[in-house]
């Protein structure tokens, strides 16, 4: 989950070095550091807790020259976020220095064999360890380094991408992966190195994603070398990747989180174009077209995600089973790959991700595909490890999202679970043409739909300082308003760290509703669908016991509306597509009450964007 940056070139490294740790610093930022050899062969390190903001700080005054170097960003796993902790790591000699996102498994085993050695240790990370394996090897047996590493890495269990400086050597880079994401940015006579393809666009649009045990040897002035462990020579393939730099950017809205909720609109219509025609009277996804006679043959569906993805998972077992009559089940990947789940040959696993680099569901992948079945992906990022792992899938096509807390991603894995269950039920016929019809020409009309409930943004903020006092929520939904009461949930605890659940309104009343007192905020989704009349029983409920309900209500409603002590009107749509409409009120409610607390929405304590680890 850490950001790790690199160059090799010309230019000064620094400069760009920095601004690709502000890209990435949506994966970690606790503490940041910069290595760099600069002209006399003198091999600086510099790094220090905090952002990245915090490591220009103090390297301000020092010297930064050099056109090569290696920076990262962390998200702490092993030892607590300090200078000592953060990267680079020197080695006992600091001849070399490291930087690593992972988890080398086996560290303390490691450790123990090289103190034995004469190894000192600065920190208490399993990443140091691995650079004093790799000085040991080099060392001891006279070796380079590219053979130092392939013989250290060998030596690990676990996850690692991981770039490596000799001072002694100061025209090359080595960078190594292993269920950790690296991308290689080949530009005119430079190279440029990344956790993701962010930091490199701006230079070049040439790109290698490194494969699982692959070594890339980054030397100045030579073509680009990749080996494997066993020193074989790999022949990757050069892709070009498409990214707009000013999604990169904040485009003058305070927080990429909320220019990423208003982003909604348009990233559903990327997400449809294409797929959708013209008269919204159809749908045609190709990995349907393509694998159409395994899917519709499929016993199951078995969805694997986490967080925020297993949300629009629900809600995809609720699309599936009612539009194709498929039985569908949704697991937690990190639960999902440490059984031993049942999954015959005839099952279809379809994993959710918006990095592509979900550590745990990309381990559930392999585990499914090891047992025989036909694996469909659900990613955003183009070219990540999950769509490489996968026989076929969709990408969400949003854009990039660099607010730690998703919101685009939702709604633009919800609108392709949609169009997946569209597709596969007009080919089982398991809809009727009438009901098929209004459902696409309503999934068409969703952006217009929620651009005007972005319109309530300012009402919305005004509620929110209301409930800035709170501690805890319960946010409550029946149908496919369940998980958005979930994601709901997700989101304030996530920016505002205020507590909060999120159930099954029926399910209040069988131990949540102990807790509602007048002191408990309650949000209901309450739109007008053929659960209105139970949801408003659980409202009554509330109330009863002096809650304080806040009803998200279909426009025009005359019953919830009256009741609740506070209400938002969403535009009417088909009950099946609520969500898409629904949960982006609730993305803006935890949005303004995290920043009328004062909190970092964007960079929210303890969380990282792409969950690379376990």
């Amino acid at each position: 989950m850490c950001g790790i940056v690199g160059y090799i070139g010309r230019k000064q490294a620094y400069p760009i070095l920095i601004k690709g740790l502000k890209r990435l610093e949506y994966r970690g930022y606790d503490s940041a550091g910069v290595a760099l050899i600069n002209s006399n062969n003198d091999l600086n390190v510099y790094k220090t807790k905090g952002k990245v903001s915090d490591l220009e700080e103090f390297a301000g005054q020092k010297d930064t020259s050099g056109t090569i170097g290696i920076a990262h960003t962390r998200w702490a796993t092993h030892g607590e976020p300090c200078q000592a902790n953060a990267h680079p790591h020197y080695s006992s000699s600091e001849n070399l220095a490291l930087i690593h996102n992972g988890i080398i498994e086996n560290y303390a085993i490691l450790k123990e064999r090289l103190t034995q050695k004469g190894y000192t240790f600065r920190s208490t990370t399993d990443s140091e360890v691995l650079v004093q394996l790799i000085e040991y090897f080099k060392d001891n047996n006279k070796l380079d380094l590219l053979t130092a590493v392939q013989l250290a890495l060998r030596e690990v269990i676990g996850a690692y991408a991981i770039a490596i400086l000799d001072k002694n050597n100061p025209d090359e880079i080595i960078a190594a992966r292993k269920s950790s994401p690296l991308v290689i940015g080949i530009g005119d006579n430079e190279y440029f190195l990344a956790s993701d393809a962010t930091p490199i666009v701006e230079y070049t649009n040439k790109v290698i994603y490194l494969e699982d045990e692959e070594i890339a040897v980054i030397k100045r002035n030579e073509k680009l070398k990749v080996v494997n462990l066993n020193n074989v020579l790999m022949n990757p393939e050069i892709k070009k990747v498409e990214m707009n730099i000013g999604q990169l950017e904040k485009g003058g809205y305070p927080h990429f989180m909320l220019k990423e909720i208003f982003e909604q609109p348009d990233c559903i219509k990327d997400c449809m174009r294409g797929r959708i025609n013209v008269e919204a009277d159809n749908v045609v996804l190709s990995a349907v077209i393509d694998y159409k006679e395994k899917l519709l043959k499929a016993r199951r569906f078995i969805i694997v995600a986490c967080g925020t993805s297993w949300h629009a998972a629900l809600i995809g077992k609720h699309l599936i089973e009612s539009f194709c009559r498929i039985p569908v089940e949704v697991e937690y990947a990190s639960e999902f790959r440490y059984r031993d789940p049942v999954i015959y040959p005839d099952d279809v696993v379809i994993a959710i991700s918006q990095s592509g680099e979900t550590a745990d569901t990309l381990a559930a992948v392999e585990l499914a595909k090891k047992k025989g079945a036909f694996i469909y992906g659900i990613c955003n990022a183009i070219g990540s490890s999950i769509p490489r792992a996968t026989d076929t899938g969709s990408y969400i096509h949003v854009g990039p999202e660099i607010g730690v807390a998703s919101t685009k991603a939702f709604t633009g894995q919800v609108t392709v679970l949609a169009m997946l269950a569209l597709t596969l039920a007009k080919e089982k016929k398991s809809l009727s043409l009438k009901t098929f019809l209004e459902i696409v020409k309503e999934l068409n009309q969703i952006p217009q739909k929620m651009k005007k409930v972005l319109d309530m943004n300012t009402r919305i903020a005004e509620l929110a300082k209301i409930f800035t006092y709170a501690h805890n929520f319960i946010y409550l939904g029946r149908g496919y308003s369940y998980p958005v009461a979930l994601e709901g949930a997700l989101k304030l605890k996530e920016i505002s760290y205020i507590h909060a659940e999120g159930y099954p309104a029926a399910e209040m009343k069988h131990g949540p509703i102990a807790l509602i007192d007048a002191e408990m905020p309650v949000v209901v989704i309450a739109t007008h669908n053929g659960m209105y009349e139970k949801i408003l029983s659980n409202i009554q409920e509330i109330k009863a016991r002096k809650g304080r309900v806040i009803a998200i209500v279909t426009e025009g409603d005359k019953v919830i509306s009256k009741i609740a002590d506070d209400y938002i009107e969403l535009p009417a749509t088909i009950e099946c597509l609520d969500p898409l409409i629904t949960t982006i009120p609730l993305q803006l409610l935890a949005y303004h009450i995290a920043v009328c607390k004062g909190k970092d929405v964007d960079q929210p304590r303890n969380l990282a964007k792409s969950v690379t680890v376990e």
